[in-house]
């Protein structure tokens, strides 16, 4: 069967990978579409992201979903032939962090496609792929599985969106408008949001905000930009990049919540620490999701306007080409890889 692999930065090879077998307690899934995602993007031009760093060949993608093919021994989940999105992570269970209730940030997840740990955790962008049967969410009634790709990075939004606390009837700002940063636009909406402002220096990229249901578009290099708001209630750092967590901590009022999602680089980053203190501003992290993969497929399902954010399906031949696409955020917002 064929595999997207990386070997290094700038290395990926599809290649043909050994056929996989369900063993106990496990799912045989044939995949569908795989989203191709930021840290996927890094892996490729750069050999890891944030702190996690490739150390062998490891199969991308994280973003799948697909149909059940069968069970190991000890197994059990819809049945042969269900349209299934697979949640990404195996939390342990056991930390004191699943025991609080934060799986998402449970110190010995197991999570596709990552070089958290070593060995690494191969990933889903394959034909077909073994998985913890645990990890299976049939789709629910009308949604395909081409929107269902979209579950995962919807999980993430949904995630920073809950970190932010009440959003209903506030004024959100969002800074980056990339795949994960229009989800969060989709998701605060979903959440009763009465305006959101979206910055990115892209204007495709915005463009791509106003389908997910932005109100305002601010050119993130432009000072004389209209749409600059005087202040706003929450901030979601969707970027990755300092310049964002500055632009949220200059705007967000006193007393308000900035939530970082975007992984910033890997190291130290300065960032405007006495607007924290004199103005009380709550700066919170958001990693990963746990039960909100469940939301987002109910949402999903709910919405068809997600199809917008779906800019191209490729064939796993061309990865590379999807890769380059995905890259270029003047062309593309999501691409799918499709087996």
């Amino acid at each position: 069967m064929l595999g997207c692999v990386v070997h290094g930065a700038g290395e990926l090879r599809v290649q043909e990978l050994p056929d996989p077998q369900a063993g106990p307690g496990e799912a045989l899934v044939a995949v569908r579409y795989g989203g191709v995602c930021g840290s996927d993007l890094h892996y490729w031009r750069h050999g890891g992201v944030g702190d996690f760093r490739l150390r062998e060949p490891m199969v991308l993608g994280h973003e799948v979903v697909g149909t059940v093919v069968s069970y190991g021994p000890g197994a059990t989940g819809p049945a042969p032939g269900t349209p299934v999105a697979v949640h990404p992570a195996t939390p342990c269970g056991l930390c004191p962090e699943c025991a609080d209730g934060r799986a998402n940030v449970c110190r010995d997840t197991r999570y596709l496609g990552s070089a958290a740990r070593f060995p690494h955790v191969q990933g889903g962008f394959a034909e077909r792929v073994a998985v913890p049967a645990g990890q299976l969410r049939a789709l629910p009634d009308g949604l395909g599985l081409r929107r269902a790709a979209l579950a995962e990075p919807l999980s993430v939004a949904l995630h920073a969106v809950r970190r932010a606390g009440a959003v209903a009837g506030r004024h959100v700002l969002v800074t980056g408008a990339g795949p994960i940063g229009c989800l969060v636009v989709a998701a605060v909406k979903a959440a009763g949001a009465a305006r959101v402002t979206v910055t990115d220096l892209v204007p495709e990229a915005l463009g791509y905000a106003a389908v997910a249901g932005a109100d305002s578009l601010v050119r993130a290099d432009d000072p004389a930009d209209a749409g600059w708001p005087a202040e706003v209630d929450v901030a979601v750092e969707a970027s990755g990049v300092a310049a964002g967590l500055d632009t949220c901590l200059r705007l967000v009022r006193r007393g308000g919540v900035v939530v970082q999602l975007g992984m910033l680089p890997a190291g130290r980053t300065p960032f405007a620490g006495n607007l924290v203190v004199s103005r009380e501003i709550e700066l919170r992290g958001a990693f990963r999701f746990d039960a909100e993969f469940d939301d987002a497929l109910e949402l999903l399902a709910a919405r068809g306007e997600f199809d917008g954010l779906i800019s191209s399906v490729v064939p796993v031949a061309g990865a590379e080409s999807a890769f380059a696409l995905a890259a270029d955020r003047g062309r593309a917002c999501k691409v799918l890889l499709e087996f």
